[in-house]
């Protein structure tokens, strides 16, 4: 028999990155226990956003874009991730998995 694996979420978070913004990527599962993130689904609502994940902070028109209507699945260093609208007044919705 293979091994299983179970995923399972360890929050959600919704931001509005009108100036570079990081994540809070959350150190404890909803049941208390001590957890560490392994990746993020990161969907933008309203405008779309770009990140960069270099130490370098995104502007409205330099970073990768990620478009309204799609989602970007982020399985580096999650702490190193920076957003920003490209146009005022969108946000980012953010699960976290381990």
């Amino acid at each position: 028999m293979g091994l299983k694996t179970t995923t399972f979420c360890l929050g959600y978070q919704q931001l509005t990155p009108n100036s570079a913004t990081s994540l809070t990527v959350p150190a404890r599962a909803p049941d208390g226990s001590v957890q560490q993130a392994t990746f993020a689904i990161i969907t933008p609502e309203g405008q779309n956003v770009r990140w960069r994940d270099d130490g370098t902070d995104p502007t409205a028109s330099v970073g990768m874009p990620i478009y309204v209507g799609t989602s970007l699945l982020y399985d580096g260093n999650l702490t190193n991730l920076r957003f920003i609208n490209t146009v005022a007044g969108g946000k980012i919705n953010v699960s976290y998995y381990a």
